[in-house]
């Protein structure tokens, strides 16, 4: 099937096309033990310029554009720019595209923080974490990968139960299209060790005791995600939260 008929908006809400579905189930199992490189190289040769990647200069986002570098440099690389991020997280973008050459792109809500702000009277974020997300992260999301028949992601399966159950490739219901999941079965100890042993930036905060980083109002240090919407249940901003059986909302 082509990459224009696996992109088609109709094929989409209902998921993926039973071929597509099959080629899906068959790559996950095949390369559930692979390494990243070889995840990223099906990929790429898979997808070609179908493929996006969303990045939120984490730890392991910057360790996937290290591999990506070289395996596919020409993939479009993009941050959903909330408006509420670190000023270190916007910093390490341009230190990003001095070592790799990788422009990351800056997708932004349809509103800028003031004017979200305004309409809400005040930060939503402080009573509605849930809502705030959904608009300035999924929203932006759905629009960044609309065209695309595929993303990668930095997640790995034993940062919350929720990602626990995905697979280094599946079917992003969420979103509709495949989703590529190549440090899902690292550590978070073997993508540290790899990231000093290979001098990838990344991002000083983790360097203050902040393990996971997001929006600066909602994040504070903490080990794996303690730190986010601290006092809160919530630990997923919302973009890779299971919707479907089988994980394939993840």
């Amino acid at each position: 099937m082509s990459m224009e008929a696996l992109a088609q908006p109709g094929r989409r809400p209902n998921g993926p096309p039973p071929e597509l579905a099959a080629e899906i189930a068959d790559q996950a199992a095949l390369l559930d033990h692979a390494d990243p490189e070889a995840i990223l190289s099906w990929a790429a040769g898979r997808f070609g310029a179908g493929l996006t990647m969303a990045t939120a200069f984490g730890v392991e986002g910057c360790l996937i554009l290290h591999f990506l570098a070289k395996i596919a440099p020409g993939t479009r690389v993009f941050n959903l720019d909330t408006g509420y991020q670190f000023a270190q997280t916007l910093r390490l973008r341009e230190r990003i595209r001095e070592k790799y050459g990788i422009e990351v792109e800056m997708v932004r809500p349809s509103t800028t923080v003031a004017e979200y702000e305004t309409e809400h009277g005040g930060p939503l974020h402080r009573h509605r974490p849930d809502q705030c997300c959904h608009d300035r992260k999924v929203i932006p999301l759905r629009r960044a990968v609309a065209g695309y028949t595929a993303w990668i992601s930095g997640i790995r399966a034993e940062e919350t139960a929720h990602r626990a159950g995905g697979k280094v490739v599946q079917w992003d219901a969420k979103f509709g299209l495949t989703k590529v999941n190549p440090l899902l079965n690292w550590t978070r100890k073997k993508v540290w060790s790899s990231v000093i042993a290979w001098g990838v930036p990344y991002n000083e905060l983790h360097d203050q005791g902040y393990d996971s980083i997001g929006c600066e109002p909602c994040t504070a240090p903490g080990e794996g995600r303690e730190g986010r919407w601290g006092g809160q249940a919530k630990n997923e901003c919302g973009l890779h939260i299971q919707e479907h059986e089988h994980g394939s909302g993840i």
